[in-house]
């Protein structure tokens, strides 16, 4: 578990944790739910079906130079990493891991799409450790709550809609007019 403020409530019988950014959760328990809010972020869900354990993790970038090893949680590869540990000390198996990713919406149209940098990069890392990706609900423009059953591997997207990405509007700025010689301006 990576250390963090996540959150634990119990309704309709279901214990439900909070994985924030830069946390990961695993569980082999039936009764647990995982759940994270997403926008650009992306959450992966691991799953190995034999051990009937689960994971999700969310990550806020794709990969950075940050070099300070308390940022290190906010990366994708460190994420994966994690959560991956995390299975194997559960008795989860690498070979038999299946994946999910959600989120990565593009948040605003005026800045770079990080969404799509983290949903790239979560496609490769899965290609290259051969993780099959059995799901996903990727891109767009509006923010995601998932919700992972981990212990049985039945996970849950749903998007929040009626909001695409703010546009940006050039909006002329007023030139101040010039005081006249002889007024005081108070401040």
């Amino acid at each position: 578990m990576v250390p963090g403020m996540s959150t634990l409530s119990r309704r309709d019988d279901f214990r439900k944790i909070t994985v924030a950014q830069g946390e990961a959760r695993v569980s082999g328990d039936a009764d647990v739910v995982l759940t994270t809010i997403l926008g650009s972020c992306v959450a992966c869900c691991f799953y190995d079906p034999v051990e009937r354990v689960g994971g999700l993790n969310h990550y806020l970038l794709a990969a950075g130079s940050d070099h300070n090893p308390g940022n290190l949680q906010r990366y994708g590869i460190h994420a994966m990493e994690v959560l991956i540990n995390e299975m194997l000390k559960r008795g989860a198996m690498r070979h038999r891991l299946k994946a999910r990713i959600f989120g990565g919406a593009r948040m605003h149209s005026a800045f770079k799409d990080i969404g799509k940098s983290n949903i790239d990069f979560a496609r490769t890392f899965l290609r290259d450790e051969k993780i099959p990706l059995v799901g996903e609900d990727v891109g767009g423009f509006s923010a995601r709550r998932v919700e992972f059953r981990a212990g049985l591997g039945m996970a849950r997207c749903r998007t929040v809609t009626g909001a695409g990405p703010p546009t940006v509007v050039n909006t002329p700025v007023a030139k101040p007019t010039p005081a006249s010689e002889g007024d005081v301006e108070f401040f």
